[in-house]
């Protein structure tokens, strides 16, 4: 039986997703890139799920890429490592279709951050130590932080850490834009758990057809977004939950949202 370098476990419609392989400070090997595509394929074809918590145990959010065990599978298959289930980089394949929120300690290196890059929101502690280190590798970025960092941070910001390489902490994260908040790290979990509740208390489907519009803006054009706009609007306009939605606005009650 494998082991598991990924834990998951369920809650109010909440997927909790948990590097686990401390010894290495969570340093990602073929084997839990694997476990995390899965755990990333778990929340989109459960239809319970709404909303997934990425976190780490031990002292670290991660180390990166174990490079020598990673390179060996790219230099063979000439392919990136994402190839299981839902690429959690968003690099290859279909787009995930529910959020993801990301909550990051101690080192969070390479591949951390453009995890961090590919969700919606992200939280850190106050001692988060950051680097997109990869140039001083003798490689570049490959998991998406070549144009999400520009897109997300600005010019300037991005090319400020890609091409030196140097380590950064929580204020410059939340400056640049690469995390929401920073958290004290005894309340990290906690704090994500109740962003990820309070988005499952929203209408799925409008949660969902949020994160489309969005992501349609980001990954392919802004006209393309617009012209989306309407008809998804009068389409969740005919669902039970609209109708949920203007009923609990007239009684002043919270709304019961089925995901209908």
């Amino acid at each position: 039986m494998a082991e598991k370098l990924i834990e998951t476990t369920e809650d109010n419609h909440i997927l909790y997703i948990y590097f686990n392989r401390p010894a290495q400070k969570n340093a990602f090997n073929m084997q839990m890139l694997k476990q995390l595509s899965e755990a990333y394929l778990q929340l989109e074809e459960n239809e319970k799920l709404q909303v997934a918590v990425v976190a780490a145990r031990g002292k670290h959010f991660t180390l990166g890429l174990e490079l020598d065990d990673v390179a060996k599978h790219m230099k063979k298959h000439k392919s990136y490592p994402f190839i299981h289930g839902v690429d959690p980089w968003g690099i290859q394949g279909k787009p995930r279709t529910k959020p993801v929120i990301v909550a990051a300690h101690g080192f969070c290196l390479t591949l951390g951050i453009e995890l961090m890059l590919a969700s919606d929101i992200r939280i850190a502690a106050p001692s988060t130590k950051f680097g997109q280190i990869e140039v001083q590798r003798g490689i570049m970025a490959f998991g998406g932080a070549t144009f999400r960092m520009p897109q997300q941070f600005g010019w300037g910001n991005a090319m400020r850490y890609l091409l030196t390489g140097d380590m950064f902490g929580a204020d410059e994260a939340l400056r640049i834009g690469l995390i929401q908040e920073v958290v004290p790290q005894a309340d990290l979990e906690k704090k994500a758990s109740e962003l990820a509740l309070k988005i499952t208390q929203q209408a799925p489907l409008a949660v969902r057809a949020t994160l489309a519009s969005a992501m349609t803006a980001f990954r392919e054009s802004e006209e393309k977004c617009r012209g989306n706009l309407m008809p998804v609007t009068l389409e969740l306009m005919k669902s039970s939950d609209a109708e949920e939605g203007v009923n609990s606005f007239i009684e002043k009650r919270q709304a019961k949202f089925q995901g209908k």
